[in-house]
């Protein structure tokens, strides 16, 4: 079989890692990819290849998939997802017979548009903030809005911002200030509307399921962090870290999850009549025992899956190709017995201005854990390209251990204005797993 990853940051990298342990990978390519995808190799002692391509110009991806006869595609970003990648393939010649990981366009309207999200939700009654959604012109009732509720207010921009777009108000001042910035332009046209949510007070929790649209196996589900300082102050990111398992999400949990969140989701979209064939990623917040929706996401997480990749047993490969003739009750896949925790490194100024270059040393010195790489180049040596520049991922027993593993071999590299978080997974200490 021969696999396309469409991507270049650290989640693509995890998963071309676990794609690349499948004896059914005969030729594994990433696009653009990354130095850390090109150093995998495959059981038959091939090399990942990088491919050149731009992942949100189509023509450019199918040049790609017809030249390297691709027979699946895995697509790692939401933006493709929500531009319709999946249906453009769906109706072009010579590509009749690939399998595209991913939904169609109106499966990835679930992450595409917040406000959709939250009116499905509200369909398939499932739990979630009350809310209401205001365009552009109507600040006015939107503050009104804003009186009615208690704080912390959240504000979220309704279409894509990179992980970006929802803010988090402690009072009604900055919340109004926060909502005309985004009214004003503030995420460009992902705020021409804007969801006003109720804040709910919890543990959040990333849960994360492979599904054929029928059936689906749960992933081993990961706790991130999203804000660039420790004890979650500053500003939200892509993602500065994260942890697998959460000590909460024990069996109880999790059942309730499947009742009330998983199982409505998949037929609240079968009755929309979406094909779903991929990942489905349900942001969650654990209120008092009970499982809340905070927002849906089409793929996978970053840095999420660079702990749950860690974690996953059975072959990726074989249960994303069962998504095919949807097979995937017949496949296997579970969560090893043990703890992921993922700290990400990103540049000096991010989730603001920085600068790009500089060299990254002592990746050679790392044995014990795995080197995501997020945002770094070759020019030949490996140095920064963007905001995040690389996660380490390291297993244990014990969070303890994970936790003193990651960071012990995270100290082994050093570039210039590196920052990271030395709290991950310092809050769930104190949490008794099941």
């Amino acid at each position: 079989m021969r696999i396309l990853v469409l991507g270049s940051g650290g989640r693509e990298h995890a998963l071309a890692w676990k794609l690349s342990q499948s004896h059914l990978v005969s030729d594994l390519f990433v696009g653009p990819g990354n130095p850390g995808t090109s150093s995998l190799t495959l059981t038959n002692g091939k090399q990942v290849q990088n491919v050149a391509l731009v992942t949100n110009d189509f023509q450019s991806v199918e040049n790609v998939l017809l030249q390297y006869a691709i027979d699946m595609l895995v697509v790692g970003p939401e933006e493709p997802l929500v531009m319709g990648i999946t249906d453009f393939c769906k109706n072009r010649e010579g590509l009749e017979n690939l399998l595209v990981i991913g939904p169609d366009s109106r499966g990835a309207s679930l992450e595409g548009s917040k406000d959709h999200a939250k009116a499905f939700m509200t369909a398939c009654r499932i739990p979630t903030a009350l809310y209401r959604t205001f365009s552009c012109g109507q600040y006015a009732e939107a503050c009104l809005y804003l009186d009615s509720l208690e704080p912390p207010y959240v504000l979220k921009a309704d279409g894509l911002a990179a992980g970006k777009g929802v803010l988090i108000e402690p009072d009604l001042v900055k919340a109004r200030a926060g909502l005309k910035e985004m009214m004003e332009g503030k995420f460009g046209a992902a705020g021409n509307k804007v969801v006003v949510e109720q804040f709910l007070r919890g543990t959040e929790v990333s849960v994360f399921i492979l599904t054929d649209g029928t059936h689906y196996k749960i992933l081993p589900e990961a706790k991130d962090y999203k804000r660039i300082g420790e004890r979650d102050q500053g500003p939200n990111t892509g993602g500065m870290g994260a942890v697998s398992p959460v000590p909460f999400a024990d069996r109880s949990f999790m059942k309730k999850v499947e009742e009330r969140i998983i199982r409505p989701t998949l037929e609240g979209l079968a009755r929309k009549g979406c094909d779903y064939r991929g990942f489905l990623f349900f942001g969650l917040i654990n209120c008092n025992g009970d499982p809340y929706v905070i927002e849906y996401n089409v793929r996978m997480g970053d840095p999420e899956t660079e702990s749950v990749m860690m974690r996953l047993q059975g072959d990726l490969a074989a249960a994303c190709y069962s998504l095919k003739t949807k097979t995937l009750d017949k496949m296997s896949l579970s969560a090893a017995e043990n703890h992921c925790v993922t700290v990400v490194a990103v540049s000096g100024g991010y989730p603001g201005t920085y600068q790009k270059g500089y060299a990254i040393k002592g990746l050679d010195q790392v044995k014990e854990a795995n080197v995501f790489h997020m945002g770094t180049s070759t020019t030949p040596q490996i140095v920064t390209k963007g905001g995040r520049v690389l996660a380490v991922s390291a297993t244990g027993p014990t969070l303890l251990s994970a936790r003193e593993l990651a960071y012990r071999e995270l100290s082994l590299i050093a570039y210039t204005d590196m920052v990271y978080r030395n709290d991950i997974g310092e809050d769930l200490m104190d949490m008794k797993y099941s």
